[in-house]
């Protein structure tokens, strides 16, 4: 079985929380979601501020957690 695709989303940081997870304020949707940093971000040192523009891949199944992969 082939591995799903995750939606990709845009949104803003609204909070940082412990544990390198973040709240999430999507655009599109007026949801907010708690997402986590990727391992590219974190091996590249790339932090994320209140008020960032970011780019989250949600699960199909999930949608309340999500992965940050971009700062935009």
């Amino acid at each position: 079985m082939a591995k799903e695709e995750g939606i990709a989303v845009t949104g803003s940081v609204s909070e940082i929380l412990p544990g390198n997870k973040c709240r999430v304020t999507l655009n599109e949707l007026n949801k907010s979601i708690i997402c986590y940093l990727s391992g590219k971000m974190r091996k590249n040192k790339i932090r994320v501020l209140i008020g960032d523009n970011v780019e989250a891949v949600l699960s199909p199944y999930d949608l309340n957690n999500g992965r940050i992969v971009k700062r935009l």
